[in-house]
C-alpha cells in the first residue's frame, strides 16, 4: 500500500508514484482481463474505448490550448491500439467566474480539431462549481473506435531485434507549458507539439508495416513510455542518446530548469516498435507526413531483463529508471 495517507501531486506525474497508485489502489478493485493489459485504450472484440481528463495550466500556450489537447489526447489513445475513431463525448467542469469569451475560444478549438479529423462530439455534460473548487475549467473526453483485424499493435508482440522509432523531437509539449507560466525566465516561448496522430498511424497501416507496438509518450515522456513497454513485453531496450531528437530550445530550457528531456511530456509524437527489416520503410512512410518529418530510429529491442539502457553521448551506459516525485504538474 502507498505509505502516504493522502494524494500528492506526484501521484499524477506518470512516474513511480502513479504506478504505485494504480497497482495498490485502482487495479485490485477494478482488475479484469481487458484493463489488465494496461494499454492506452480498452479493447473489446473490434471496438476500443478510452477516456481522459485534462487539467492543464495555463489553459492557453504556444501551439495549443486545453480544448485542442483534450481532443488530440483522447484520439491518440485510440490510435495507439490501431483504432479509427467513431465518436467522441466531452464533459466540462466549469468554475464560477470563468469568462464566457474564454470558454468560447476553448469550445471552438475543440470543434476545429474534431472536424479536422472527421469526427463528431456526440454527447456531453456540463457542471458548474464554486470558483475555488477547480481552476477555471477541467475537461474529460471519451471516445470509441473500431479496430481493423489486420492492424492491432500491442506490447506483447514486441520481439528481440525490433527497431524503436520515434516520430520527431521530444519534450516540446512539456516545455511549452512550462515556458508559458508566469515568472519563467524565457523570452521566447517554445511551441507545443500537440496534434492528432491518426494520420501517422494510417500511413503505417497503408504501408503494410507490421507494427508490433505504438505508444504516445505523454506524461513521463519517452523514458517512462519505453519502461512500460519493456515491462509489458519483458524485453530490454537499448537507446542511442546521440540520435534522440531534441530541439536546441527544449534542451536549453531543460538544462536551465534541471530537467531531463527524456522524461518531459509530448502530445504529438509516437513511438513505433517494428521489425528491423521494416525500419527503413517505416521511416520513409513517417517522414512523408509533416508530423513525422523528423522520424528517426533511436534504439533496438534486445534480450535481457526488462529495462532501458541508454548509450550516452560520452560513450557510457545509463539505466533509465521510473521517475519518482512530481515532474511537471498539470501539463495535460
Amino acid at each position: 500500500m502507498i505509505k502516504n495517507e493522502t494524494i500528492m501531486l506526484g501521484h499524477g506525474s506518470g512516474g513511480r508514484q502513479t504506478q504505485e497508485l494504480l497497482a495498490c489502489h485502482f487495479m485490485p478493485a477494478f482488475s479484469n482481463p481487458i484493463l489488465d493489459t494496461m494499454q492506452d485504450s480498452g479493447v473489446i472484440n473490434d471496438l476500443a474505448f478510452t477516456t481522459d481528463s485534462f487539467v492543464v495550466t495555463p489553459r492557453f500556450f504556444a501551439g495549443g490550448d486545453i480544448g485542442k489537447l483534450a481532443i488530440c489526447g483522447t484520439l491518440n489513445d485510440l490510435s495507439m491500439v490501431g483504432a479509427n475513431v467513431i465518436g467522441l463525448t466531452a464533459a466540462f467542469i466549469l468554475a464560477e467566474g470563468l469568462p464566457l469569451s474564454e470558454l468560447d475560444l476553448i469550445i471552438t478549438s475543440m470543434a476545429r480539431e474534431a472536424h479536422a479529423i472527421g469526427v463528431d462530439i456526440v454527447a456531453g455534460d456540463t457542471k458548474v462549481v464554486p470558483h475555488d473548487a477547480c481552476d477555471g475549467i477541467f475537461i474529460t473526453t471519451s471516445a470509441v473506435g473500431r479496430i481493423d483485424a489486420n492492424f492491432r499493435p500491442q506490447p506483447r508482440d514486441i520481439k528481440v531485434g525490433d527497431a524503436v522509432i520515434v516520430s520527431g523531437t521530444i519534450g516540446d509539449h512539456g516545455m511549452a507549458v512550462m515556458t508559458a507560466r508566469p515568472g519563467m525566465p524565457f523570452s521566447k516561448p517554445i511551441t507545443s507539439d500537440v496534434a492528432t496522430l491518426a494520420p501517422l498511424v494510417e500511413i503505417l497501416r497503408q504501408a503494410n508495416i507490421a507494427v508490433h507496438a505504438l505508444r504516445d509518450p505523454t506524461r513521463g515522456g519517452l523514458a517512462q513510455s519505453l519502461i512500460e513497454l519493456s515491462q509489458a513485453a519483458q524485453v530490454q531496450i537499448e537507446l542511442q542518446e546521440t540520435v534522440i531528437p531534441v530541439t536546441p530550445e527544449v534542451l536549453a530550457a531543460c538544462e536551465l530548469l534541471g530537467l531531463d528531456p527524456l522524461y518531459v511530456a509530448n502530445e504529438g509524437k509516437l513511438i513505433a516498435i517494428v521489425p528491423e527489416s521494416q525500419a527503413a520503410a517505416t521511416l520513409t512512410a513517417l517522414r512523408a507526413h509533416p508530423l513525422g518529418r523528423d522520424a528517426v530510429q533511436i534504439g533496438t529491442v534486445t534480450s535481457g531483463d526488462s529495462s532501458i539502457e541508454l548509450r550516452t553521448k560520452a560513450g557510457g551506459r545509463r539505466s533509465l529508471r521510473m521517475a519518482s516525485g512530481e515532474l511537471l504538474p498539470r501539463i495535460c
